[in-house]
């Protein structure tokens, strides 16, 4: 976006970082879709009165099973992508184009299937939600050779447990390639959740190492709890998503908390897949993570944003000056006995998303999937 915008009459931001997860700025001036300042400036091109509400950094889905435009052949529906910025995601990553009904497996299909995804994202934005799509399927055809060759055409990311691996752990060289080129690699986790894959078990993690241990609590079958401990000996983020095992994901965090290491944690959707279509599968999950593993807010919202970001070697995430203005402004939610959204998550509900802004721009105001936010925002635009 170019021009400015200026957001006032916030109670509070959340940074979408673990060290320091709050900060009480003055306003959020946004030049050029980037994050300029924390004080007020020159008039701006529009002002969004966030009317007290706390200004969230856009959650990040970083396991979303995206095939091509906003549609998803496993439950035949239109304008999921669209309906997440409603729930306050601003970016998903592909965790693979697996779902495309009859997808290639031959090795110059494999990668054909890769690029035409990327491409078709590459600068389509369903509703305004940046779309990391173009996820190589790690298949026994590849050659190390070909992620070079994916690399220059812009893909860089990988995934592998869907691949004709048995064990999953025999596409280890495939993967240190991937790596090697830079791109980021996921690996699927736990049991078999389509025809013709197989389960990918701690052996198969520990040797695999990969950049994110996708869907950790199951995805949507979980490890057995003797396994859980031993994910913190492999290298990587450790993913926890909506659509996996909620018991699985309160176990990761409690021995993520005690080990100090929330820094690893990252949260997900997994969807759509057949646990179905959800716009609120992110803010839901932040939800669960805050209010059953005690806790705060505003690091269970960093999990989900600042350190998604990190892993993925993106800006985005982290509300700071430099950065890109993607977030979204909550209440909580009308009828709720909690004093603000904060309180709201750390007690389970849902808060009421009332604007989301991407790169600068509002895409939205009210929330058509939250539920009513107590408060209001406004957006005053300068006339041309």
């Amino acid at each position: 976006m170019t021009g400015s915008l200026e957001i006032r009459n916030l109670s509070g931001m959340v940074t979408g970082r673990l060290g320091d997860p709050v900060a009480e700025p003055e306003v959020i001036r946004v030049e050029d879709g980037l994050i300029a300042g924390f004080e007020p400036g020159p008039e701006p091109d529009a002002v969004l009165d966030a009317g007290g509400a706390v200004v969230m950094p856009g959650l990040i889905d970083s396991h979303a099973h995206i095939v091509f435009g906003d549609w998803t052949p496993r439950q035949n529906t239109l304008g999921w992508i669209e309906s997440s910025l409603h729930g306050g995601v601003t970016m998903m990553m592909s965790a693979s184009e697996v779902h495309l009904p009859g997808r290639p497996r031959d090795r110059e299909g494999v990668k054909a299937l890769a690029v035409t995804a990327q491409r078709a994202f590459d600068s389509y934005r369903p509703g305004g939600v940046k779309v990391l799509a173009g996820s190589v399927i790690i298949e026994p055809t590849l050659e190390p050779e070909d992620f070079a060759d994916l690399k220059e055409k812009g893909v860089w990311l990988a995934k592998v447990g869907f691949g004709d691996f048995n064990p999953q752990a025999d596409a280890a060289p495939l993967v240190r390639a991937a790596q090697e080129n830079g791109f980021v690699v996921m690996n699927h986790t736990g049991g078999a959740s389509i025809p013709d894959s197989s389960p990918v078990t701690i052996e198969d993690v520990l040797a695999l190492r990969c950049d994110i241990i996708g869907h950790a609590n199951g995805g949507t079958t979980a490890l057995p709890d003797s396994a859980l401990l031993r994910l913190f000996e492999a290298p990587g983020a450790i993913q926890l998503v909506q659509a996996g095992n909620l018991r699985s994901s309160t176990e990761i965090i409690e021995r993520a908390y005690d080990a100090d290491a929330l820094d690893r944690i990252v949260l997900a959707t997994d969807t759509p897949t057949g646990t179905g279509v959800m716009p609120l599968g992110m803010i839901k999950t932040v939800c669960e993570i805050s209010s059953l593993c005690g806790l705060a807010a505003p690091k269970a919202i960093a999990l989900a944003s600042g350190n998604n970001g990190a892993v993925l070697g993106r800006p985005e995430g982290v509300l700071e000056p430099g950065r890109p203005a993607d977030l979204f402004c909550a209440f909580a939610p009308l009828g709720s006995s909690c004093d603000g959204p904060l309180a709201a998550i750390e007690f389970g509900d849902i808060p009421g998303i009332a604007a989301v802004v991407v790169d600068g721009e509002v895409k939205a105001m009210r929330s058509r999937n939250t539920p009513a936010p107590d408060g209001a925002c406004q957006l005053t635009e300068k006339a041309r």
